[in-house]
């Protein structure tokens, strides 16, 4: 039995639109979890600012403050070190996470990627789906490791490429299956979980 709800930091670099459907789901009767802080590594993000309007703790770290990627990470480390965080979610965070945060957090930093993993990781999985021309695509919530998008898959959502499909078109269902599949898999990771 479960005591207590997943502590989880949300990692961005843009608008956060995961971040936002995490959170609505975070504030279901329902949900193990919550969103304990969102950390970014641009001042700038919009999801920063949505996670300011909604009374999140919210942090930015800049690369660029930081000689090192291990001083980077180190810093972040003590924020959620101070918050107790459970489970690190990336959501749209631009950022490779280096070898500081992967040893602390292992299997505890996952990832949503716009593909059927193993196929297309990197960047532009869209399109390199859509140039491909596959009859499916879709969305996977994935364990980060030091691989590119490489780690266990959690989760995964399908959609169908239609022919009349364009490549925003195709893009606009896979972010819409993403923001049902995130959520869903972070509750699943913390039913698996004994929190004390």
């Amino acid at each position: 039995m479960q005591n207590r709800k997943g502590k989880i930091a949300v990692f961005l670099s843009g608008r956060g639109s995961n971040f936002d459907s995490i959170y609505k789901d975070s504030l279901k009767h329902d949900s193990n979890y919550n969103i304990e802080l969102v950390i970014s590594d641009n001042p700038d993000a919009d999801g920063l600012v949505k996670s300011r309007e909604y009374g999140l703790n919210t942090f930015a770290f800049k690369r660029s403050d930081y000689v090192k990627k291990k001083e980077f990470e180190l810093a972040i480390l003590d924020v959620l070190n101070d918050h107790k965080i459970d489970l690190i979610c990336l959501a749209g965070y631009m950022r490779l996470i280096g070898k500081t945060l992967l040893k602390k957090y292992e299997k505890r930093i996952i990832n949503i990627h716009p593909s059927l993993l193993p196929s297309f990781p990197g960047l532009n999985a869209q399109k390199q789906a859509y140039d491909y021309g596959v009859k499916f695509s879709g969305c996977t919530v994935h364990f980060v490791n030091s691989g590119i998008d490489t780690g266990q898959i959690i989760s995964q959502s399908i959609v169908e490429v239609l022919s009349s499909d364009t490549l925003f078109s195709l893009s606009k269902k896979i972010l819409e299956a993403e923001h049902i599949v995130y959520p869903k898999s972070i509750r699943k990771y913390f039913k698996t979980m004994e929190l004390k």
